[in-house]
C-alpha cells in the first residue's frame, strides 16, 4: 500500500523511500521488540530532518584550519521536544539523536478503554516556553483526542510555535487535530484508511507502546 497524500499543506507525508522501508518492517506483527524499537530510533532520526528543515539559524565566526568564516548554526536550546508518555519515549530518542541540544518536555496521558478520551496523569515543560519551537511526538494519530489535550496544554505555555510528529495517523486523527488545532502541522509517515471501533488504526502497526516496551 504506497502512503496516502494529504491536500492540506498543514499535513505532510514524509514518504522517503528510507522512512518508508522502515515503516514496512515495523508494522510486521513477526517483528521482534528489539528490532521495532531499533527501527523507531533509525526512522525518527529521518523524520527528524524533514520536521527540523525551516528551524532557525544563525551565523557565528569560526576558525578553519585555513581561515577565519562565518558559518550558520542551529540553537538546539530552542526546540523543546514534547514526548506523550508512554509511547512518545520511541520517536524521541531518534530525535534527540539528532537535536542533542534540545529541551525536553513530558506529557503522561492514558486512554479511557470505555470514552477513548485522554485522562492526564504528568505534565513538566522547561522553563520559558515563549521563547521556543516546539515538537509534540506520539507514534499513533489515532482517534487524535490524545493529541489534541496535549497540544492544549503545551498551547498554555505560549510558545512560539508547535509541530505535531507521528509514524501513523488516518484521516479521522487529521481531522480531529486539525479540528481543534488548525495552526498546528502534522507530519507523518503515512496516512492509513481508517479506525476501527476500538480506536486503532487499520492496516496499522498494533499498539506502538506495547510493541516498543515489550508488553503485549
Amino acid at each position: 500500500m504506497s502512503p496516502q497524500t494529504s491536500n492540506d499543506p498543514l499535513v505532510h507525508v514524509i514518504d522517503h523511500p528510507l522512512v518508508q522501508h522502515k515503516l514496512t518492517l515495523m508494522r510486521q506483527k513477526d517483528a521482534s521488540t528489539n528490532s521495532f524499537r531499533t527501527l523507531l530510533n533509525e526512522l525518527a532520526m529521518l523524520m527528524a530532518y524533514e520536521v527540523t528543515r525551516d528551524m532557525p539559524m544563525q551565523d557565528v565566526e569560526i576558525e578553519t584550519p585555513l581561515e577565519t568564516m562565518t558559518a550558520r548554526v542551529i540553537d538546539g536550546k530552542k526546540l523543546v521536544l514534547v514526548s506523550i508518555l508512554r509511547a512518545g519515549t520511541g520517536i524521541l530518542d531518534g530525535m534527540l539523536t539528532v537535536v542533542p541540544g534540545a529541551r525536553v518536555g513530558h506529557i503522561g496521558l492514558y486512554r479511557d478503554p470505555k470514552t477513548l478520551k485522554a485522562v492526564e496523569y504528568y505534565f513538566k515543560m522547561p522553563k520559558d516556553m515563549q521563547e521556543r519551537d516546539v515538537v509534540v511526538v506520539d507514534p499513533m494519530l489515532a482517534t487524535g483526542n490524545s493529541a489534541v489535550a496535549a497540544i492544549d496544554r503545551v498551547k498554555a505555555t505560549k510558545p512560539k510555535s508547535i509541530k505535531f510528529v507521528c509514524l501513523l495517523t488516518c484521516p479521522e486523527g487529521i481531522a480531529t487535530l486539525r479540528k481543534a488545532h488548525p495552526d498546528v502541522a502534522i507530519y507523518t509517515a503515512a496516512i492509513d484508511r481508517q479506525l476501527n471501533d476500538h480506536g486503532y488504526i487499520l492496516p496499522g502497526l498494533g499498539d506502538a507502546g506495547d510493541r516498543i516496551f515489550g508488553t503485549q
